[in-house]
């Protein structure tokens, strides 16, 4: 309850500023209440009772702008069990032009295909890993032109919420960024790492006709991994390659993305994985690792009462690790979402083999993985109203 006050309050605030201090100001306040039902295959209790409906993420969206300057603000109410109250997003912009926007805050990292490199609710494969949807510390400029689009950013760190001079990485975040993670359950963390200036880039090129639209694409990134312990700098980076199109009702995502990281470990522990932690519980991932995906989708407009069209979709992504001994990671969702008015509802079928989200393994699910790994699946309601 503390958490919605200091919201609204922050909210409130925002409005009164923008509207007495300057003349016209566009101020925009919004947000989202979902549920979410859920049945899972290697959940046996939960199949006696016909899998659960629960409640997802209340969130709250404030936006303003202001000859060139805006705001944008995005903060999560889930429940305490999946990181409790988060800001996914929160920047500050402003627009040189109608081509050029500098952002600064907590932003989303331009790599590989923005905004979602997926359909379902799901996301894909590369989400898990910290290369689809991630939010950081920084500055980013922005340039969309007529064939041309690209975007540099410089990440100071992750979402830093602590501030203490060895404090491990938050798990009350959105987006899967490094971490620590305790592995013996003695209440120490290990492998302590984090993320820290980090250089972003992202280019594409538009081809556009009366039948379809194509970008080619290609990202890179490249930062610092601080180690808590040794107190020593390691690097990361990751590259992607990546094709979208839209041919009238038919859509197409395709990705693929390579990355590394190279952690200044203590000597006891391992440096062929790393931590990262989103939603209140960290997990083990590769150190290094290829990644493959690809997003089928087609838009079906509708007359059914209130439902004005469905989306169905298909999002694969494989994951091959660089290590020879550590199993592979595949993701699996058909799907399909349905609008109606201001409610979005999303119907899912995920399969999946060592992932921590779709089986019974979650600390190494994405790292070293279980041997001959069988098919778990999960089928998945989300109902949300979005005002």
């Amino acid at each position: 309850m503390f958490y919605l006050k200091t919201w609204l309050g922050i909210c409130f605030l925002m409005s009164t500023i923008f509207v007495h201090a300057q003349e016209k100001p566009v101020v925009d306040i919004g947000g989202a209440l979902r549920f979410n039902y859920n049945y899972s295959s290697w959940k046996d209790a939960q199949k006696k009772r016909g899998g659960d409906l629960g409640y997802d993420v209340f969130r709250l969206n404030a936006k303003a702008q202001y000859k060139g300057l805006k705001v944008n603000a995005e903060y999560r109410f889930y429940s305490e069990d999946f990181g409790g109250a988060m800001l996914k997003q929160g920047w500050i912009a402003y627009d040189f032009n109608k081509n050029d926007e500098l952002h600064f805050g907590l932003t989303q990292v331009p790599f590989g295909i923005t905004k979602y490199n997926s359909n379902s609710w799901f996301f894909s494969l590369n989400y898990y890993v910290g290369l689809e949807d991630d939010h950081d510390m920084g500055f980013k400029f922005t340039h969309q032109g007529e064939k041309w689009d690209y975007s540099l950013a410089f990440f100071k760190n992750a979402e830093e919420l602590r501030f203490g001079n060895k404090s491990d990485v938050s798990n009350s975040r959105y987006s899967y960024d490094v971490s620590s993670i305790d592995l013996t359950g003695d209440g120490q963390s290990n492998i302590r790492n984090k993320e820290v200036n980090q250089l972003n880039g992202n280019l594409s090129y538009k081809i556009e006709n009366s039948k379809a639209k194509h970008r080619l694409g290609v990202s890179a990134q490249y930062g610092g991994l601080y180690n808590l312990d040794t107190e020593e700098m390691g690097n990361h980076y990751a590259l992607a390659a990546y094709y979208e199109l839209q041919a009238g009702q038919f859509g197409v995502k395709a990705q693929v993305a390579n990355y590394k990281y190279s952690a200044k470990n203590l000597d006891s522990e391992p440096e062929n994985v790393i931590a990262m932690t989103a939603y209140g519980a960290p997990y083990l991932v590769a150190s290094e690792a290829n990644l493959y995906t690809l997003g089928l989708s087609y838009t079906i407009p509708l007359k059914w009462g209130p439902v004005s069209n469905v989306v169905i979709y298909n999002d694969f992504g494989y994951m091959d690790k660089a290590e020879s001994n550590f199993e592979s990671s595949i993701m699996n969702v058909t799907g399909a979402m349905f609008t109606a008015g201001n409610i979005y509802t999303y119907f899912d079928l995920a399969a999946g083999k060592n992932q921590p989200w779709l089986g019974s393994e979650w600390t190494n699910a994405l790292a070293s993985g279980t041997l001959d790994a069988k098919w778990e699946m999960r089928f998945n309601i989300n109902v949300g109203y979005y005002f």
